[in-house]
């Protein structure tokens, strides 16, 4: 292909891009504006026209409302339970032969394949959950929102992975290391399949926690944690999770986050003939 023939498909893409970014934001005014619209055909009654204003404007601002997780101690019983199970196998004796035996089963059926794409898939969750509410699949808040709560999730989780790993100070099965309680590589895809349960609902949770499982699967195939180290590491991705949701109405109050306008993001690439260089462009308004 040509410099010519090259530039031009550039731009053709680029202008794509742009265009599927900027109807994947606009549709949600689109849906307000209908929505204004046939409110406005009515008939207005002039002696109760304050009143007729003021209903509509609190139709406008609840549909804008951003949707918000409030604490609920419930919440708090799954991956509550989990974490306790976690630590009871690193104590516990009963739990360690389970250990030990799901160990001996892995190594027979791993020999010397080891599979190690769950260092990188980990992070799958955690990437579609910033950039899928950017590409038109709806998601419940915004993308400054988005960030601060997936912030607090990942803080929180790594807080509680090393103090687990510091206090605890369980053996790996495979190696003298005394940081195997829990799994981080665990609590990592769980953090991030409950943020994309919450944040885009059942079905795309249900294909985030697909991803999480199979990384808990890996991490006992290849023979670099216990049974025990998994469970309480989804334990952990899980409540970190939802503390970042809870966490959300107070930073929404403390950066005034009341603005009826969503967030518009752009994407679009870009290559300059002159240096032979492609680049792709982000705008970010809010």
């Amino acid at each position: 292909m040509n410099k010519n023939g090259l530039v031009r498909g550039l731009i053709i893409l680029g202008l794509l891009t742009s265009q599927v970014c900027g109807y994947a934001q606009t549709s949600y005014f689109e849906e307000s504006s209908d929505m204004i619209f046939q409110d406005t055909k009515r008939p207005v009654n002039t002696l109760s026209l304050d009143n007729t204003l003021s209903l509509d404007s609190t139709l406008v601002s609840n549909h804008y409302k951003t949707e918000c997780s409030n604490l609920n101690i419930k919440q708090l019983i799954l991956p509550g339970a989990l974490i306790a199970v976690g630590t009871l196998g690193v104590y516990n004796g009963a739990f360690k032969k389970l250990d030990i035996n799901i160990k001996n089963k892995m190594d027979n059926l791993r020999g010397n394949h080891f599979f190690r794409a769950d260092d990188y898939i980990q992070y799958l969750p955690a990437l579609t959950y910033l950039t899928f509410g950017s590409i038109g699949i709806k998601s419940k808040h915004g993308f400054k929102e988005r960030i601060m709560v997936e912030a607090t999730a990942y803080l929180t989780m790594t807080a509680l992975t090393n103090i687990g790993k510091y206090s605890f100070k369980e053996k790996r099965p495979d190696s003298n290391a005394r940081n195997s309680f829990p799994s981080g590589h665990t609590a990592t895809v769980f953090t991030g399949a409950e943020l994309m349960r919450e944040e885009y609902g059942l079905n795309l949770g249900i294909g985030a926690y697909t991803v999480a499982v199979g990384i808990a699967f890996l991490r006992l195939y290849n023979g670099r944690h216990w049974l025990n180290d998994v469970i309480a590491g989804a334990g952990i991705g899980i409540l970190s999770a939802r503390l970042g949701y809870w966490m959300l109405p107070l930073y929404q109050k403390w950066f005034k986050w009341d603005n009826p306008c969503p967030d518009i993001v752009v994407i679009s690439p870009s290559y300059n003939p002159a240096e032979y260089s492609f680049s792709i462009n982000l705008a970010y308004t809010f």
